[in-house]
């Protein structure tokens, strides 16, 4: 069955929305950690700058949902955009004279922020995906891969955006010019949306985000451990490892250190997210019943462990920055971000499939609840992990997280979707 037009124009409007904002976050992430480690802030301190929006993700997460069934899915996709506009301004207000504490503390709340931006664009758009995507022949896996591969994709960009800008325009301008470009996104997107997109409905509780399906909080929890595994070695301990390698401390050599930073994570994400886009065909999903790719999604997670846990090993019997290392790492984090997007596609299919038409934003805000609950695990442990046991720690952590994940995927369930938890 094919998509009616009115819903496929949704779909690529909502996409375009969702791709502007994943642009402006990726960049701000590399402008905010690059800006704040050349500033002198350890590991911890600049895992702290993220940790309110890990948070209010979680939060934001939960409620969203129930905002999203209570008064429409445009209503929160415009407010993320129109918030974010609002973080970018705020933080072009901060002030170099300011003392660490100030700092931190203004960067964290204005970061809080943009998390609930984040995770309301988010929840708009991955619901959408359920509500607008054609039936039959694997169109909801089709889309909702294509959704969030092109996403990754361009938030890579935005890494290699960011780490350009503050190279070239500095901080400030930076996040003026990023605010204004997404303004304009905003503006244009609440003008021409076409019709598509579901209403609220008067009736809807705040208690029905919390899912009596078994499978919706068994992946929900799996959740929680694959991206807290990515998080530990991504926020915090890979670019602070890169740059104490790859930067002489000169102004030039710093200027480098950032290019080169931020094009392996443009890299990476780009990587992630093309493998995400592909992953239907990859697992042949067309053809497969749901009960198989759930069995794909316990063996996908096994298999994802080898890669932290061989970086680990490596990491160890260098016994500290080494050429041959830093080519490993590169090569095994790569292939990391391959099988990772597998088992991060699959999620994303699994959750709408699983969810039914009537509460679809409440089980995708609770599951992107605990998305962000992993995130913000591995944000905290990147820093902590770092700081006390450098780079094997942190990809032990990884590993360790990995395997919680494949663990929690194994409660997968092929019965009915209403078992209770």
């Amino acid at each position: 069955m094919t998509a009616r037009p009115e819903g496929l124009s949704a779909y690529v409007a909502v996409t375009a929305a969702y791709w502007a904002f994943m642009l402006t976050d990726g960049a701000l992430r590399m402008l905010v950690l690059l800006h704040f480690h050349t500033l002198g802030f350890s590991a911890v301190q600049l895992a702290y700058l993220f940790v309110l929006y890990e948070i209010a993700g979680m939060a934001t997460n939960l409620a969203a949902g129930w905002i999203a069934a209570r008064f429409g899915l445009a209503s929160t996709l415009y407010a993320g955009l129109a918030l974010q506009v609002a973080a970018l301004l705020a933080l072009s207000r901060l002030d170099p004279a300011w003392a660490v504490g100030a700092s931190v503390a203004y960067v964290m709340c204005v970061q809080g922020a943009s998390g609930v931006a984040k995770d309301l664009a988010k929840m708009s758009s991955k619901s959408a995906v359920k509500l607008l995507a054609p039936t039959g022949e694997g169109g909801l896996f089709r889309w909702v891969a294509l959704l969030t591969g092109s996403k990754n994709a361009v938030k890579g960009f935005g890494f290699l955006l960011g780490a350009a800008l503050l190279a070239v325009a500095g901080f400030t301008a930076s996040v003026l010019a990023m605010a204004a470009v997404l303004a304009a996104i905003l503006a244009a997107v609440a003008l021409f949306m076409p019709p598509g997109l579901p209403g609220g409905r008067k009736g809807a509780k705040f208690s029905e985000v919390f899912s009596k399906s078994a499978n919706v909080n068994w992946l929900s929890a799996a959740r929680v451990f694959l991206f807290g595994a990515r998080d530990v070695w991504f926020v915090v301990g890979i670019p602070v490892y890169f740059y104490s390698v790859l930067s002489d401390g000169s102004e030039a050599g710093n200027r480098a250190a950032f290019f080169l930073i931020g094009s392996f994570m443009a890299v990476w994400i780009i990587l992630y997210g093309s493998v995400q886009a592909m992953a239907p065909r990859i697992l042949r999903a067309a053809g497969r019943p749901e009960a198989e790719l759930i069995g794909a999604a316990r063996s996908w997670a096994a298999g994802l462990f080898a890669v932290p846990a061989g970086l680990t090993l490596a990491a160890l019997a260098a016994g500290g920055p080494a050429p041959w290392l830093t080519a490993v790492l590169v090569a095994g984090l790569l292939a990391f971000g391959a099988v990772f997007a597998v088992n991060s596609a699959l999620h994303s299919y699994l959750i709408l499939a699983f969810s039914q038409s009537e509460r679809v934003t409440m089980d995708v805000g609770f599951y992107y609840m605990a998305n962000a609950g992993g995130r913000l695990l591995g944000t905290l442990l990147s820093g902590l992990a770092y700081q006390a046991g450098g780079l094997p720690l942190v990809l032990g952590t990884a590993a360790a997280m990995v395997a919680l994940a494949a663990l929690t995927s194994g409660r997968l369930s092929a019965g009915p979707r209403e078992a209770a938890a």
